[in-house]
């Protein structure tokens, strides 16, 4: 049994979407970052970085935080959605959803959605590099069903940022690959749950 510790951002999304695609057996624990949830000196003691999602191994005890971190090892453990012969291309691009694609447009909802209005340097620099980012997936996606080819946990990481589209002032249809990569996911049971958890906000944004 996985005690997951989240809320319902893209990152936290991530892993109980995997979670779901894997079968494995969980728990949800809400941390409500709008509470302060995340300062508790529980959630710390897993979580040393105060950001979910963070899981536990109720079995173990061994516990891990950062989404990509806990992908990898839920990846590894199950033997599922990491195919060993593009092991390093997954990595590759893990790694741009971590460094690129999560916070960049992460900034992009703080200036475009949250604090519009108080900085145009920062919506120009930020809207732009959305829009330089969603072209750099639609690229990869070319003549792909995702990213790898075959569906894995990069698509995991990656799809919670795009699903947050709207709040980016991006419009997928200028991203067609990307839209019909979004779409595809979409529809997909275990990803329908997990973005329901740890609760229901609202349904599944579609272009």
């Amino acid at each position: 049994m996985i005690d997951l510790y989240t809320w319902t951002t893209p990152n936290g999304r991530k892993v109980s979407i995997a979670l779901e695609e894997m079968g494995l057996p969980y728990e949800a624990h809400v941390i409500d970052i709008g509470k302060d949830d995340q300062f508790a000196p529980d959630f710390l003691a897993i979580s040393p970085n105060n950001k979910i999602p963070a899981i536990r191994e109720r079995e173990t005890g061994f516990h891990l935080m950062e989404s990509g971190a806990i992908l990898l090892w839920l990846a590894e453990k199950t033997g599922q959605f990491l195919p060993d012969a593009q092991r390093w291309e997954a990595m590759e691009w893990l790694m741009w959803q971590m460094a690129g694609f999560g916070p960049m447009l992460g900034q992009a909802h703080h200036f475009l959605k949250f604090k519009a209005g108080t900085s145009d340097y920062a919506e120009e620099r930020y809207g732009t590099e959305a829009k330089r980012l969603y072209g750099v997936l639609d690229k990869r996606l070319e003549g792909r069903d995702f990213i790898l080819g075959e569906y894995s946990i990069v698509d995991m990481a990656t799809w919670p940022w795009a699903s947050r589209f709207e709040w980016q002032q991006i419009d997928l249809e200028a991203y067609p690959n990307v839209r019909d990569w979004y779409l595809r996911i979409a529809d997909r049971p275990a990803v329908q749950k997990g973005y329901d958890v740890p609760k229901v906000t609202t349904p599944i944004p579609r272009p």
